[in-house]
């Protein structure tokens, strides 16, 4: 499996975060969808990676920086063909070692709290995320779950 900083640009990408699009108003009320499209994606402070196996797309992730101490998982998601082969994981931890190389003492995620987020949850706990309130500019939605992980 190849990670990489990723331009947006290629179709697989585009289509794969439409998926992921799609997927999250499916499973959330729109009020408390905070997945971010294409040009939400492109901004300064988010740095967007792929995941490549074989040349084909198999999953993705970003950090957006937060401040110089702290960042934020965004855009996970992981092409069906691929499900339940470690992409997440691999990104996980790639984005995880990113955010330390950057010196963040911190990351933190906001995910669904629907019984359909829970394997994601699992994943997340299993890296030591833990529980917390709302950052940034989230609030207090019961349709969220706010994570974070304190860094070394």
């Amino acid at each position: 499996m190849k990670i990489k900083v990723d331009d947006l640009k290629g179709p697989e990408i585009a289509a794969l975060l439409e998926e992921h699009m799609r997927s999250m108003f499916e499973q959330s009320p729109p009020e408390s969808v905070h997945a971010l499209d294409l040009e939400g994606l492109r901004k300064p402070e988010i740095t967007f990676y792929s995941a490549w196996i074989d040349g084909e797309l198999a999953g993705c992730g970003a950090i957006k920086e937060l401040d110089p101490a702290h960042g934020e998982l965004k855009s996970m998601r992981t092409a069906a063909a691929h499900l339940r082969k470690g992409v997440a994981r691999a990104i996980l931890a790639h984005i995880i070692g990113e955010a330390e190389k950057r010196g963040y003492t911190r990351l933190s995620l906001e995910t669904g709290s629907f019984d359909s987020f829970v394997p994601a949850v699992r994943l997340y706990e299993s890296f030591g995320f833990e529980e917390c309130g709302p950052f940034a500019d989230y609030w207090d939605d019961p349709n969220s779950k706010f994570m974070t992980k304190a860094l070394a």
